[in-house]
C-alpha cells in the first residue's frame, strides 16, 4: 500500500468521524425525542389536574391527577396494587403465551397448505366472528370461576389477531422470492426457514402486538365479572365502594402495563426483524 493510499484512507476515516454526532449531541437529540413524544401525555395530565380544580368537571367523579397519584401510592404501599397486578399479569401472560404457541404454527400451516385451509377455514370463520366476551359465560359455566376460565378467555381472544395475521403474512410472501428459492431446490424446511419466516415475521409481529393489547383488555373485563384478585377486580371493587381515586389509580396502572407490554413486543420485533432497513 502506497503512502498516498494510506493518506486517502485516513482522510476518509476523519470525514466519517466528523459526521458522527458527539456524545453530548446524541444525548440532547435523545432528550428532545423523549420530550416531544411525552408532550401529549404531559398535556393530558395537566388538563386532568386543572379541569376538576377549575370546576370544569365534578371533582367527585373525576378527581385531580394529584389525588389519583396519592391513591396509587397508598395502594402500592399497602401491597394491594402489587398483589392485584401480579395476579393479572400471571393470567394475561399465560393466556398470551399459549395463544402465540398455538396460533403461529397453525397460521403457518393454514397459510401454506391449501388442504388445511379448506378443512379448517369454515370452522375458523364461525369462531373468529364470535366476540370473546360474549363467550365469557360459557367459559365460566364449563371451567368455573377460577384461573382456568380467565386464562382460557385470554387465550381465545389472543389467538385470532395472531392467527389471521400469520395466515395473511404467509399468503402474501413475494412470489419472486419463492420462485428463486425453488429454483435452488431448497427443501421445504429450508424454504420455511430462509424465505417464508423472515418475509412473514413483520406481519406476524403485528398480530402479536395486537394480541398483547387484547390480552390485557379482555382479562380486565373478565376480572370485573368474577374474580377475587386482579386489576379488573380492583377497579370494580373501588367503583362499588365509591373509592374513585383508587379506581382511577387501577385504570392508570392498566394503561401503564399495556404501554410497557407493547414496548417489549416492539423491541422483540426489532430484534427478530433486524434484517429490515428502515425506509428514509
Amino acid at each position: 500500500m502506497t503512502g498516498l493510499e494510506v493518506a486517502e484512507r485516513l482522510a476518509r476515516k476523519d470525514s466519517v468521524a466528523d459526521r458522527r454526532p458527539l456524545p453530548v449531541a446524541r444525548w440532547v437529540a435523545g432528550l428532545r425525542r423523549v420530550v416531544f413524544r411525552s408532550a401529549a401525555i404531559l398535556g393530558l395530565l395537566v388538563i386532568w389536574e386543572a379541569a376538576p380544580r377549575l370546576g370544569l368537571v365534578d371533582s367527585t367523579f373525576l378527581p385531580p391527577f394529584s389525588e389519583v397519584a396519592v391513591a396509587w401510592w397508598q395502594l402500592a404501599a399497602d401491597g394491594q396494587l402489587l398483589d392485584n397486578t401480579l395476579a393479572s399479569l400471571g393470567r394475561s401472560l399465560t393466556g398470551f403465551g399459549l395463544a402465540v404457541a398455538v396460533a403461529v404454527p397453525l397460521g403457518l400451516l393454514i397459510g401454506w397448505y391449501k388442504p388445511v385451509a379448506d378443512l379448517l377455514g369454515p370452522l375458523l370463520e364461525v369462531f373468529r366472528n364470535t366476540a370473546a366476551l360474549a363467550l365469557l359465560p360459557v367459559f365460566v359455566l364449563l371451567l368455573g370461576i377460577g384461573e382456568t376460565s380467565k386464562i382460557s378467555i385470554v387465550l381465545y381472544a389472543c389467538v385470532w389477531p395472531i392467527l389471521l395475521n400469520t395466515i395473511s403474512a404467509v399468503r402474501t410472501v413475494d412470489p419472486t422470492l419463492l420462485k428463486l428459492a425453488r429454483s435452488l431446490d431448497l427443501p421445504p424446511i429450508r424454504l420455511f426457514q430462509k424465505v417464508i419466516l423472515p418475509a412473514a415475521a413483520p406481519t406476524v409481529f403485528t398480530g402479536i402486538r395486537l394480541a398483547g393489547a387484547v390480552s390485557i383488555l379482555v382479562l380486565v373485563a373478565a376480572e370485573m365479572v368474577g374474580a377475587k384478585a386482579g386489576l379488573g377486580y380492583l377497579v370494580n371493587s373501588a367503583q362499588f365502594n365509591f373509592a374513585i381515586p383508587q379506581m382511577y389509580a387501577g385504570i392508570v396502572t392498566i394503561s401503564a402495563i399495556g404501554v410497557g407490554f407493547n414496548q417489549i413486543l416492539v423491541a422483540l420485533e426489532r430484534k427478530f426483524t433486524s434484517w429490515r432497513r428502515e425506509q428514509p
